[in-house]
């Protein structure tokens, strides 16, 4: 059996079947659903219907509402756009959320899971920010799925 690994994985732009055939190449096991609110516009990928996609494929799913972005972090980068400002909002959020990373590293640890979110591009989804905590509390190492590649997380480094 091959060893667990972490994914990340947006879902915008995908059909629910392509999406899942997705994880099944990349051998997923858990889908660890990480909005705060698991709903959506597109067909399959709101809580319920998502869970039940998902074992019809053989890959069990979880919702972890408390390592979603807070609303009012969403809400003021809608309305200013400032990346910045979003990414010490949430990391602030996620702060305080250390038994929560402790609790999905050790899930990460024991089978392969995959991290969701809507975002398609990991670089502005929050997924990525909770992805690399938990890395530092010893899940494997972060990987990006796409819907037809994977890339390994590399944290830009700040310069002093």
């Amino acid at each position: 059996m091959p060893a667990p690994a972490l994914y990340t994985f947006g879902y915008e732009g995908l059909t629910i079947e392509a999406f899942i055939e997705r994880l099944k190449q990349a051998r997923v096991q858990l889908i660890v659903d990480v909005r705060e609110l698991p709903l959506s516009r597109k067909k399959g990928f709101s809580k319920t219907a998502f869970r039940e996609a998902l074992a019809a494929a053989g890959i069990a799913y979880e919702h972890r509402a408390a390592l979603g972005c807070p609303k009012p972090v969403r809400d003021r980068y809608k309305a200013d756009g400032d990346w910045q400002a979003y990414t010490r909002g949430f990391h602030a959020h996620l702060a305080s959320k250390k038994a929560e990373i402790t609790d999905l590293t050790l899930t990460t640890q024991a089978q392969t899971a995959c991290l969701v979110c809507f975002e398609a591009d990991y670089v502005f989804c929050h997924r990525t920010y909770v992805a690399r905590a938990a890395r530092q509390a010893g899940a494997p190492a972060v990987q990006h799925l796409t819907a037809r590649t994977v890339i390994a997380d590399a944290p830009a480094r700040l310069a002093a």
